[in-house]
């Protein structure tokens, strides 16, 4: 494992000694925002086939609410006439899932990177770099404890709030459209109660982004709001088509 983290060290240390004339002090931060870009566009076919899924997955969705209807009192003949569904219409159940996967290796890469004072035998240099004067290997609570929120430090991490914070709103605000928008009811019968309870929770998900900036290291979360903002852009792009003109959503209860 250590040849591995040396070799990302290395890739990394050589993206920002390639921005170092425009980011000067912050090229290291500005490396890990390419990389994070980088790594997005290696999975964006997934996203637009996962895209491609779902759109097949609402459009069958009244077949499979009648197969739940039908076999109601065979949970495991629904299971198995569901998924025949599926195959029918070539959908995946797994392709959802594929994108987050396969960026999981980056994000941990990054976080181990800037979590050790060693790679292998040697001093681990990029923990000294800095995004205006915020160490790349800190966490908020260090930030907290040289000068506050407020401090120079601290301004860093209120940024990214700000930032997460508004492409949370950004991702609540269209998903209680689309969700208002599906002319698809949550299905009766077992287990409903918890997809009704999972329909409320899922649009708040978004904010959860929040407690993982402010937890992992600087570097971590530069990967995490920049993948959670390319995340929201491109989802508004591939799903422009399913939320129809002029949605209303009703006010809460």
């Amino acid at each position: 494992m250590s040849s591995i983290f040396s070799a990302f060290a290395a890739l990394v240390a050589h993206l920002a000694d390639l921005l170092q004339p425009l980011f000067h002090g912050s090229a290291t931060a500005a490396a890990i925002i390419l990389f994070t870009a980088c790594v997005r566009l290696a999975v964006h076919p997934l996203s637009r086939a996962t895209a491609r899924g779902q759109k097949a997955r609402a459009k069958i969705a009244p077949r499979v609410a009648e197969l739940r209807k039908k076999h109601a009192k065979d949970p495991k003949q629904m299971q198995k006439a569901v998924m025949e569904l599926h195959a029918e219409e070539k959908i995946s159940p797994l392709g959802g899932c594929l994108p987050s996967l396969l960026q999981m290796p980056a994000f941990f890469l990054l976080y181990h990177l800037f979590s050790s004072s060693h790679i292998g035998s040697s001093t681990n240099t990029l923990l000294g770099h800095t995004l205006l004067g915020s160490p790349l290997g800190g966490r908020l609570e260090d930030a907290v404890g040289h000068g506050g929120l407020l401090g120079e430090q601290g301004v860093v991490y209120l940024v990214l709030f700000v930032i997460v914070a508004a492409v949370a709103t950004f991702n609540y605000g269209r998903t209680k459209r689309m969700m208002a928008a599906s002319p698809n009811p949550l299905p009766d019968g077992p287990g409903a109660g918890a997809m009704s309870t999972m329909s409320k929770v899922m649009p708040l998900m978004s904010f959860a982004t929040l407690l993982t900036v402010a937890y992992v290291p600087l570097a971590a979360a530069l990967y995490v709001v920049t993948s959670t903002t390319w995340t929201a852009i491109e989802r508004a792009a591939l799903y422009r088509d399913t939320l129809p003109a002029g949605a209303v959503v009703s006010s809460p209860m």
